[in-house]
Formats: C-alpha cells, sequence, structure tokens
C-alpha cells in the first residue's frame, strides 16, 4: 500500500506531509500489484473514448485485457455521461482528420502543380531572353504540359488516397455506429456490469460546482482548476465532479483495503505537478492527501500504457507489441482544446459569419482579382456575398494558391460539381454558361448564387473565378475517385 502517513516514531512534520515528500509512482514500487489485484479501477473518460482511436485489431486486443479487470472496474457517472455524450464527436474527430488529410494532400499536390509550372516559366524566360532559343522553349512546354504534370502527380494522388482509404477501413467502425447498438458501447456495458455510479441530486451537484467554482479553482487546488475557462460551470468542472464520486465512493470500500487506481491520458498540472528534477511531472501529493484524509484510501494515478502494461504484468493479459505500441501512440497524441473542435464553415453557416479581417482581401489577391465590384462583394454583409467571401478563401486554400494559418476556419464550400445530380433541386446545369466558358458543360452542375455573382462582374474576374470553380470540381471529383 502507498504510505500517505509516514511511518510510526517518524516526527510529526514527516508524517504529516509524507504525500509531499515521496516520489512519483514508479512501475517497480514493491506494493504497485495490490492496486491491480485488490482494489479499485477508475478510468477516465478519455481513456474509454480512445477506445474509438484504435485499430480494429488493436481495440479488440486492449477490450481483451480490460476482461482481465472486470469486478474491480468502477465509472462514476460523471465518466458515465461524458462517455456517452462523447462517442459520436470522437467518431466524428477522427472521420475529419482522415477528410483534412486528404484535402490537405490535394493542396500540396495543385501546389506542386503549379511550381512546376512555375519554374519551367523561370527557365523559358531566361532562354527567351538571352538565347531566343525558341525550340527548347518548345520542348520544355511540351514537357511540362498541363495534362503530362497531372499525369505523373496522380501516380502519387492515387498511392496517397490508398493508404487514407487503408486507414478508413483499418478503424472498423462508422460514425452511425455512435447509438445503442455501438458495439464498444455494448461490450463496455457489459464489462462494468452494474459499477456505475449513480446520478447524484441536483442539490448535490450544486453544492459541488459552488466550492470548484467559489473556493479550488481560484486558488488553483487540483483537480480541474485547468478548465476554469469552459463556458459553462458545469462543463469547468467536470474532473472535480469526477473526483467527488470517486472520494465519495472510496468511503464505503470495505476499511483495510481502500485502493483506487485512476487512470487518465490528462497530464495537465491541475492533475500533475510540474517541476523538474526527480520529482518533476507526478500527480499532484495533494491529491494522495485529500484521498487519505476523507475516505482513508490509497491513490495511485497512471497513465493507459503504465496501466496497460500493469494489467500485462500482473493479471496476466495478452498484449502484442503492436499494440501496445498504439496505446502509446494514442496517449501520447491526446490533448485537450477549448473548443474541442476548429471552427468549420459550411454553406449553411457563412451567410452568418463574418470572415477574419483581412483573409477574404488576402484570397482576392492570391488570384489576381482586380475589379471594384468583386472588392465590394469582399465587404458586403448579405448573405450571398458573405458565402462568396467564404467561398473565395476557403478555395484559394484548397488549391494551394496562398498559404494558410494555424488558426484559419476550415472551409467546405463548393460552387460547382461533376456529377450525373444536381447536390439540389435549384443547381443550374453546366450548360447554361455559354460554350467555352465551361468545361465539361453537359456533366457540371453550378450553385445558383454562384451564377448571379458571375453576371454582376466583369469578364476578367469572371474568367478567374470561374477557373477557380472548376479546378476546385475537378479536385473535390479527385479525392472522390
Amino acid at each position: 500500500m502507498i504510505e500517505t502517513e509516514g511511518k510510526m516514531g517518524d516526527p510529526v512534520l514527516l508524517q504529516r506531509f509524507a504525500a509531499w515528500l515521496q516520489p512519483g509512482p514508479l512501475d517497480e514500487d514493491a506494493e504497485r500489484s495490490s492496486f491491480f489485484n485488490d482494489g479499485i479501477i477508475v478510468l477516465d473518460t478519455n481513456v474509454l473514448l480512445s477506445l474509438y482511436e484504435y485499430t480494429e485489431t488493436s481495440r479488440k486486443e486492449v477490450l481483451s485485457a480490460l476482461e482481465h479487470t472486470a469486478g474491480r472496474l468502477w465509472m462514476p457517472y460523471q465518466v458515465g455521461l461524458e462517455f456517452v455524450r462523447g462517442r459520436r464527436s470522437t467518431l466524428e474527430s477522427r472521420k475529419r482528420a482522415l477528410s483534412d488529410a486528404a484535402s490537405e494532400v490535394n493542396k500540396k499536390l495543385m501546389a506542386a502543380r503549379k511550381a512546376i509550372v512555375d519554374a519551367k516559366n523561370v527557365v523559358c524566360a531566361q532562354l527567351d531572353k538571352y538565347a531566343r532559343a525558341q525550340q527548347e522553349i518548345a520542348g520544355l512546354d511540351a514537357l511540362v504540359a498541363g495534362s503530362d504534370v497531372d499525369a505523373h502527380l496522380d501516380v502519387y494522388r492515387h498511392e496517397f488516397k490508398r493508404h487514407l482509404d487503408m486507414l478508413k477501413a483499418d478503424h472498423g467502425l462508422a460514425l452511425s455506429s455512435a447509438d445503442a447498438e455501438d458495439p464498444i458501447l455494448v461490450h463496455i456495458a457489459k464489462l462494468y456490469g452494474d459499477g456505475i455510479g449513480q446520478q447524484p441530486e441536483d442539490s448535490v451537484v450544486r453544492g459541488r460546482l459552488e466550492e470548484a467554482t467559489a473556493f479550488r479553482f481560484p486558488n488553483k487546488i487540483p483537480p480541474g482548476f485547468s478548465d476554469s475557462g469552459k463556458d459553462t460551470p458545469l462543463k469547468s468542472a467536470g474532473d472535480f465532479l469526477l473526483w467527488e464520486e470517486l472520494v465519495e465512493h472510496a468511503r464505503k470500500l470495505p476499511a483495510g483495503s481502500r485502493r483506487v487506481l485512476f487512470v487518465s491520458n490528462d497530464k495537465k498540472e491541475d492533475w500533475y505537478e510540474q517541476g523538474s528534477g526527480p520529482s518533476s511531472s507526478r500527480p499532484w501529493p495533494s491529491l494522495v492527501d485529500e484521498l487519505r484524509r476523507r475516505a482513508q484510501a490509497d491513490l495511485r494515478v497512471e497513465t493507459p500504457p503504465h496501466f496497460f502494461g500493469g494489467v500485462r504484468e500482473f493479471l496476466d493479459a495478452e498484449l502484442a507489441a503492436d499494440t501496445y505500441a498504439e496505446i502509446e501512440r494514442v496517449s501520447e497524441s491526446f490533448e485537450e482544446k477549448v473548443p474541442d473542435t476548429p471552427l468549420l464553415v459550411t454553406e449553411e453557416t457563412a451567410a452568418h459569419l463574418e470572415p477574419p479581417d483581412g483573409l477574404a482581401l488576402d484570397a482576392f489577391n492570391s488570384v489576381g482579382l482586380v475589379s471594384s465590384t468583386v472588392r465590394v462583394a469582399l465587404e458586403s454583409a448579405s448573405p450571398s456575398r458573405r458565402l462568396f467571401q467564404w467561398w473565395l478563401i476557403g478555395v484559394t486554400a484548397q488549391l494551394g494558391r496562398r498559404s494558410v494559418g494555424e488558426t484559419e476556419p476550415s472551409v467546405v464550400i463548393a460552387t460547382a460539381t461533376r456529377s450525373s445530380e444536381p447536390p439540389s433541386q435549384n443547381w443550374v446545369p453546366g450548360t447554361a454558361l455559354p460554350p467555352g466558358e465551361w468545361l465539361h458543360r453537359n456533366s457540371s452542375w453550378i450553385a445558383p448564387w454562384f451564377m448571379d455573382l458571375l453576371d454582376s462582374i466583369p469578364q476578367a474576374d469572371r474568367a478567374v473565378l470561374r477557373r477557380l470553380a472548376a479546378q476546385q470540381a475537378e479536385s473535390n471529383r479527385r479525392s472522390r475517385s
């Protein structure tokens, strides 16, 4: 058992502050096995949600390993609530990450295409200026013809896409699985049985919220004070509500065998003491001390890699080296962000959002637009012009026409598509544009607001915007094929 009170006979100072004078938990602690064999095990929400991040093979092994802890797992109500509510966003986050990766690949390849053409133009300009070597220029033009460059880049595009598709297939979970038939949810429910905390009374939750927001968080008393900036007190206090349930449950365990093994990916400063030296980044001793004072229980805090290493060592669970490596990778990549997801601008939301200062103008300049009519459209607050502003921001980023900042919102707005059927009934067929103004007129559909825009601007900028729309439609088609 981890001693949180000094040995009998030690001076009172050493006894009273024993938790602060001991190092953080180590893998080789003599009493570590007792937490796996005799204690209760509390998995944080992020550990359960990590099950949706693993490949199918690793997920099966991890769930099988957790079977060895059955009967000692206990889930606070707060964890259960966050787990049930967080599954869909976790699946959506993975889907979005793979989609963003595909989009980023297309951006990079489009930028590479442009760089190759630009490099050819530099050489041709020098040949023309200093040698009048028209035959050589013609040869380079033929070598770097747009279709030939695309053919070369398609080799990379298809290979990159194959690997991303393989990741999607290896995941083994569809977004629709985040419902009552979710196989992970069903497995976890059976694993825990009735070891789930009861929902606290509203009056209890209100009291705990008041203690967190009025006393503990302002004084940076762990756990949970790092979350105090979230948009509601209830969201800010999630870790503290979990902690209070844990303390209350530990108090009800049989005396003499009160051990709690808490497993979490969260290593922020409200769970771990940050510092240097041998005791750096250890779980806060005050947590060990508080659980001892309030519940006469011992506490051990571990990350998933350490925990599953213990399950393998003390409970004889089998975990392949590849699975353990994946546990480490997922744990290391855990990062809690506020807000949890970046801003995603769609056709439905764009009309009500004002782009960040200067971003639409940067997009305007990056593609050589010049007319005052389009400049006026960039400054308009009308819904259709907001849609245009966000589309221009998104398409210039997607096609690699400008550098994209880390905090820039993601935009998923298209003005045209190549398909047999329109995205919606009000989209206009490509044949509405005169021959020569649009490629693939017979297999294209154009957004009505974009057609209205084209009709209102001078020919020079009209041609630029048509090209961007057509290139985006082709890029989107390639990413789907």
